[in-house]
Formats: structure tokens, C-alpha cells, sequence
């Protein structure tokens, strides 16, 4: 008869294998005037997140104070100049952990969904991207001219870039360090998704887009303006295909292809 009993130290070395395996997570959240709304996110972020990194645009609300009571582990940068882009770039430049998470502080992103971006990476993506059009996700906060134009605006991508995204402007994604130091995040708006979207394509990283459901803001108004980013997302767009077929541009890139799972 087989002996199952294990003893207490190789539980201990099990746990210690356990844990090396583990990749840290490093989480940046850009805010601006969010107080109200971290109240409701920054309690939900997981225990396994190992980094919690703020990015605040000059709040003028308790929000700073509201992350200091809250998580006081957090780190939290002061960025002086506007705009989600520069945010993000400043977060990317301070984490330290071997994956990094980003999500917006308006309560409408699941931190509980942060394991299944997780699991993607560890199941081979470099990049996990979120998608409120995949089965499993969803919006409760997107009016029929916004899906009209995510639709338009991710055909041009799929025209010009190859991938078969099924969601384009969407804030909800996970990559591997190593993999995000190689984009260009150099955009100071709310374009800064497509413009990793198309970087992660031209660097052929390895995608795949994880559903995940938007639900609506909990307080306040989006500091997103329909027409005017709309407009910086295509304006993105054709600059990335210009670079594209600049002379020499496409030596220095492997050859597209689709790379969406």
C-alpha cells in the first residue's frame, strides 16, 4: 500500500518552488481626479499583485490622499504634463516587476480579471489584450457611434497591419516587461492603445486578446472626448503606416503577419 503522507519540509520546498515560479505583477493605474472611484478599486486589487504603481496627472481631489489611505504600498509619481500616454510611459519606466498590468482608475476595469491576463502571458503571449467584443466580455459604457467607430478604426489596423483584433481602444492589458520595453509608447492622449496595438503587431509580439467586461464609470465624467481622440487614434493610425513604408522601414522589422490568437 502506497504511502501518501507528505512530510512538512516537502511542503515547504513545494511552497518555496511555488513561489520563485511565480512571476511578479506590477500594476499602473494613471488617475486624475479619481478619488471617489479608487475607493472602489484600490481594495479589489489582488494580494498576488506585487507593484501597485500610480501615475496622477495633478489631481485636485483627495486622490493622492485617498491611495495613501488605502494602499499604502503603493508608489505614487507625480506627472506634471497631460495626457493617458505620457501617464502610461511614466509608470512603464518605474516598474519592476516581470509583468505589468494597466488599468484605468474609473472603477470600470475588474481587478479580479488581472489572473486571466496573467494566465495568458504565462500560457505563451507576450502581450495580453483586453477585448469587450470577445464571448466573456462586454460594455455597459459604450454608446452605438463608439462601437461604429472602434469597428472602422480597427479595420484601417487590420487593413494596414495585419492581427484580426476584435477591440481597438481599450485599456485593460498585460505584457511582459522584456516585450514592453521593445514598443514606442511616445503619445501623449487616450491613442496610446492603438499605438501599442500597432506596435505589438510591427514587433510581432506574440497577442492574445483576453475577454473583459467595461462596466460603467462609478462617479464623475470620462475625461475622454469622442470626436477630438477619435480623431488622435486615426491620426495615429496613418502615422504608423506612413513610418511603415518609409525606405529601410520594413528591413528593420520582421516581415507582419496575423499574431492574434
Amino acid at each position: 500500500m502506497c504511502n501518501l503522507a507528505v512530510s512538512e519540509s516537502a511542503l515547504d520546498s513545494l511552497a518555496r518552488v511555488v513561489t520563485f515560479s511565480m512571476p511578479s505583477i506590477s500594476l499602473v493605474i494613471p488617475t486624475l481626479n479619481e478619488a471617489e472611484n479608487l475607493k472602489h478599486v484600490l481594495p479589489q486589487i489582488p494580494d498576488y499583485v506585487s507593484e501597485v504603481i500610480i501615475v496622477d496627472g495633478g489631481s485636485v481631489d483627495e486622490t493622492v490622499a485617498t491611495v495613501r489611505e488605502l494602499c499604502p504600498r503603493a508608489l505614487v509619481l507625480h506627472e506634471p504634463r497631460c495626457g493617458k500616454g505620457i501617464a502610461l510611459q511614466r509608470g512603464f519606466d518605474a516598474v519592476s516587476g516581470d509583468i505589468v498590468v494597466t488599468i484605468d482608475a474609473d472603477g470600470s476595469m475588474d481587478p479580479g480579471e488581472i489572473i486571466v491576463f496573467v494566465g495568458a502571458l504565462l500560457a505563451g503571449a507576450d502581450f495580453a489584450k483586453g477585448s469587450r467584443f470577445l464571448q466573456g466580455g462586454g460594455t455597459a459604457d459604450m454608446e452605438w457611434y463608439r462601437r461604429f467607430g472602434n469597428w472602422g478604426l480597427k479595420t484601417l489596423v487590420r487593413l494596414g497591419f495585419g492581427g484580426h483584433f476584435s477591440d481597438l481602444c481599450y485599456g485593460y492589458n498585460a505584457f511582459w516587461t522584456e516585450s514592453l520595453r521593445r514598443l514606442k509608447v511616445d503619445v501623449s492622449g487616450f491613442e496610446v492603445e492603438t499605438l501599442i496595438n500597432i506596435q505589438a503587431l510591427k514587433h510581432k509580439l506574440k497577442i492574445s486578446e483576453v475577454p473583459s467586461f467595461e462596466a460603467q464609470r462609478i462617479n464623475g465624467v470620462s475625461h475622454l472626448n469622442t470626436i477630438q481622440d477619435g480623431w488622435r487614434v486615426l491620426r495615429t493610425i496613418i502615422g504608423e503606416f506612413a513610418s511603415l513604408h518609409r525606405p529601410g522601414a520594413r528591413s528593420s522589422m520582421a516581415p507582419l503577419s496575423d499574431s492574434v490568437d
